[in-house]
This record gives C-alpha cells, sequence and structure tokens, in this order.
C-alpha cells in the first residue's frame, strides 16, 4: 500500500495518492495559513493594543473582552468559527486569528503603558505632538521587538491549530492535501502502515519548532538587555 513507486518516493496511501507530493503541498499550505494568521494578527492586536494603551475608559473595555476571550481555549474557539464558516483555507486562517488576536492585545498594551510613561515620550505629549505622529515615532518603535516575537508564536500555534482542525475534519476542504487531513486519513490504516501518519507528523514538528526557534532568535536580538549581557 506504502511500498514506493515510480514517482512515489514515500509510497502511496489508500487512495494511491502519491505521498510526498501531498507532503511537500501540505508545507505549502500550513506556512499560508501560519504567516497569514501571524500578519492579521500583528496588523489588528497592535491597532487594538495601541488604543487600549492610550485610553484609560476604551483599554478597560478591551480588556474585559480579551479576557473573556482568552477565557475560552483558543482551539474550541477555532473549532467553533470553523463550523460556522464555509470550510476553506481563507475560513481556517480567520478561525485561527480571531482567538489569537486577545494575546496579541495584551501584550501591546502591556508594553505601550511601559513606553508611554518614558521621559521622550512624555516630553513629546507636553509639547503638543499630534496623536498619529506620537505613535508613529514614539510609541510603535517601542512596541516592534516584543510584536515580532509574539508573531513567530502565533505563526507556530496556527500552523498547529490548522493541523488540528483539518484531523477533525472542520479545516481545509479534505480535496487540498494538508498534514492534518494526512494523518486523519491514515487512521484506516495506522496498525498496518503507521509511517503513513509518521511523514505528515514529523515535517509539523520540524516546522513548528524551526519558527519557535526563529521566535527565540528574535527575541535575543530585539532584546537589548539580552544585547548587552552577550557584548560584555
Amino acid at each position: 500500500m506504502s511500498s514506493p513507486e515510480a514517482g512515489a518516493i514515500w509510497g502511496r496511501d489508500h487512495l494511491g495518492r502519491d505521498v510526498f507530493a501531498r507532503a511537500v503541498y501540505g508545507t505549502r499550505v500550513s506556512l499560508l495559513v501560519g504567516f497569514s494568521v501571524a500578519i492579521l494578527t500583528t496588523v489588528f492586536g497592535v491597532a487594538i493594543g495601541v488604543y487600549a494603551g492610550l485610553s484609560r475608559i476604551g483599554g478597560a473595555i478591551v480588556m474585559r473582552l480579551t479576557d473573556a476571550m482568552m477565557a475560552i481555549p483558543a482551539i474550541l474557539l477555532a473549532i467553533a468559527f470553523a463550523s460556522i464558516l464555509n470550510a476553506g483555507l481563507l475560513t481556517v486562517i480567520i478561525a485561527i486569528a480571531i482567538p489569537e488576536i486577545p494575546r496579541m492585545v495584551r501584550l501591546v498594551r502591556s508594553v505601550v503603558l511601559g513606553v508611554r510613561s518614558q521621559p521622550h515620550v512624555t516630553a513629546a505629549i507636553s509639547i503638543g505632538t499630534s496623536g498619529l505622529a506620537l505613535i508613529w515615532r514614539h510609541i510603535l518603535p517601542g512596541t516592534m521587538g516584543p510584536v515580532l516575537v509574539q508573531a513567530t508564536y502565533a505563526c507556530a500555534s496556527a500552523i498547529i491549530a490548522s493541523a488540528v482542525l483539518s484531523f477533525l475534519g472542520v479545516g481545509i476542504s479534505p480535496e487540498v492535501p494538508s498534514w492534518g487531513g494526512m494523518m486523519a486519513d491514515a487512521r484506516s490504516t495506522f496498525r498496518v502502515q503507521p509511517v503513513l501518519m509518521l511523514y505528515p507528523g514529523v515535517l509539523l514538528s520540524l516546522l513548528v519548532l524551526a519558527v519557535n526557534i526563529l521566535g527565540d532568535r528574535l527575541s535575543d536580538t530585539l532584546d537589548p538587555r539580552k544585547s548587552r549581557r552577550t557584548s560584555l
């Protein structure tokens, strides 16, 4: 069933499909979901987080909403949104991004509260710098380091979540090769050919590990305290 054939170095599944070709295509799908979720999470999370950090009343309301969303496990929220909306790649991206946004909002708000109290920001406010100029020149540059690191973690989390949704059958359409879908298809033949589930599982683990290592490297590079320690 999974014995190598011409042009199928990892063999074929129970429907005669090339496992290697599907795994490679699944890599593209996972990366697309991960990067798309990271971008959406960053854009909306930064916008809402900056507002919550600069507005007391608005910030209090936003934080209560984020607390309510974070009280529900992210994967359950993703499953709920994916079940309500039509199945597809865009649905998976939106369903995973929505639970990730509150985490980015909380991070950005905490960083903005710290940056807002710094002397150069206080001086800019005292000389009458407009709101948009204050945010663009003084607030946002101070948040970019933590935001980029959190974006890599959101990317890794999205890759895992997309595999879980596909494995449960509420994510990407079964016609589109994905690692979660491949592992779900391999359940029926797992006792006979466990490698059919092993291939996508190993690729998923390696990709998530690579993204997490990237996040750690960015954290070390963008943290001035760690950089100063290294130079000493």
